[in-house]
């Protein structure tokens, strides 16, 4: 890279012969290195390639919303190696229909050399700073159990959670019968209708990743398909070429099998006819793809949340079932956040028990705190404010356990039983957080 390109990107000195920039497209090759070493799980010298196409994607393909200016870099100055890197996703996540923005931080990695000298640290703290100017109201992530707490994090919302069967359990078509819906690749053209369908499937749900065309269409044919996050996107067609539905599962075998990442149907048709085709794809294209990697395969399935209306309609096809993990949450500004979705609260609260209430509720989070108040039902305060002994609370939460809370992981008694000093002081406490923090279902599949 040039040296005026350099000065461009250069966001701070870290001492140590270490500085801290943006990337640019010509770290591509580089990033995609560190990467694909860093993040493989046969270690440093056996390089994951899907990883490594992943990242040379977002560096150098056109991206619906990143840049390689998204991507943080470490460098060594003497040697001009890349030592430590991280990205965020910039992207629009929905609140009960309301949007707010995100970053997604992902791709975090450093030598083995240089960790434990807060590099990490120092590109988190960075590209928090980037939310604040972009107006994110939240910072979501993967990653490994714990690491991220570190950094304000907490692990509050669903992620992914599978049902999936065997070669037994695969629905067999009767002797003659042909295949009743027919698989085929979508194409840009079908764009419209997989959004649509995508949105109304969203409504499930109470958080959710917002798609553009521009997203789906990127989706359908703007990555690599060696690409870890790549997923084929399907149309799903009836005898006739209707098409009555659309597909995404993964390029390569998870975890010895073939998972469906998005699966729906338009409104009319049974799940109950088009589920055992799709079965019956999943498990032969499968097949294909651990003979073309020199893979075992034994299994086929669904990763789409806690429950999904695929699972009802092939429950005694698949027996096993891994519980959802899940995303860490960041909210740097929980007033500003519940100002923002103050909407789909106060439609919550209309249809509770609570409907119309005037008054307040003070929630202590022990070193800080939030005080909402209500005028016949509408939100007209949100303010943060500091507990104080002399202070009564409404209701307590240590550490981020409100989180689980807000983003519908956990309820109000779930969270009661798991943390003593989690608690209510009145009945009006506990009704208002039940009406405005009910547990909701959440399946997100976040933009990659």
């Amino acid at each position: 890279m040039n040296t005026k390109n350099k000065t461009e990107l250069f966001l701070r000195d870290l001492g140590n012969g270490l500085i801290l920039r943006r990337a640019s497209v010509e770290d591509a090759e580089a990033l995609a290195d560190i990467n694909g070493r860093m993040h493989s799980d046969e270690g440093p010298d056996k390089p994951d390639r899907h990883i490594a196409a992943w990242v040379r994607d977002l560096v150098s393909r056109p991206h619906p919303t990143l840049r390689a200016a998204d991507f943080t870099v470490v460098e060594e100055i003497a040697t001009g190696r890349i030592v430590s890197t991280l990205c965020s996703i910039p992207q629009t996540w929905k609140y009960d229909g309301v949007e707010f923005g995100v970053g997604r931080p992902e791709l975090v990695c450093t030598l083995p050399e240089f960790r434990r000298r807060g590099l990490v640290r120092a590109q988190m703290e960075e590209v928090h700073k980037w939310g604040a100017e972009r107006g994110d109201l939240a910072q979501i992530i993967t990653g490994i159990p714990n690491y991220y707490r570190q950094f304000g994090y907490d692990m509050a919302l669903d992620l992914a959670g599978r049902r999936y069967g065997y070669e037994a359990h695969v629905p067999k078509l009767k002797e003659g019968e042909a295949e009743p819906f027919v698989i085929r690749p979508a194409r840009e053209e079908d764009a419209d209708f997989i959004l649509r369908m995508y949105e109304e499937a969203q409504e499930r749900y109470a958080v959710s990743c917002k798609r553009t065309l521009e997203i789906i269409k990127y989706e359908i044919s703007g990555q690599s398909s060696e690409s870890i996050s790549h997923f084929d996107v399907l149309i799903i067609e009836d005898g006739s070429a209707r098409v009555v539905g659309y597909l995404q599962h993964p390029t390569i075998l998870w975890v010895e099998g073939l998972y469906a990442v998005m699966f729906e149907i338009v409104k009319g048709v049974s799940w109950l006819d088009v589920s055992p085709s799709v079965a019956r794809y999943l498990w032969a294209r499968g097949g294909e793809y651990a003979v073309r990697d020199s893979m075992p395969r034994f299994s086929w399935g669904f990763s789409l949340g806690e429950h999904h209306p695929a699972y009802d309609a092939l429950e005694d096809r698949l027996p096993s079932q891994r519980k959802p993990y899940a995303f860490y949450i960041h909210v740097p500004d929980l007033p500003a956040f519940l100002l923002r979705v103050k909407s789909a609260l106060e439609k919550r609260l209309a249809e509770s028990i609570a409907a119309g209430y005037t008054g307040e509720l003070k929630i202590n989070f022990y070193t800080s705190g939030v005080r909402m108040a209500f005028e016949q039902g509408r939100i007209i305060i949100v303010e943060a404010y500091k507990p104080m002994p002399e202070i009564n609370s409404d209701a307590s939460f240590p550490d981020l356990t409100f989180l689980h809370l807000l983003f519908g992981h956990r309820s109000l008694d779930e969270l009661r039983h798991t943390f003593a000093d989690c608690y209510w002081e009145n009945n009006t406490a506990r009704v208002l957080l039940n009406a405005l923090f009910p547990k909701r279902l959440s399946a997100v599949l976040a933009l990659c």
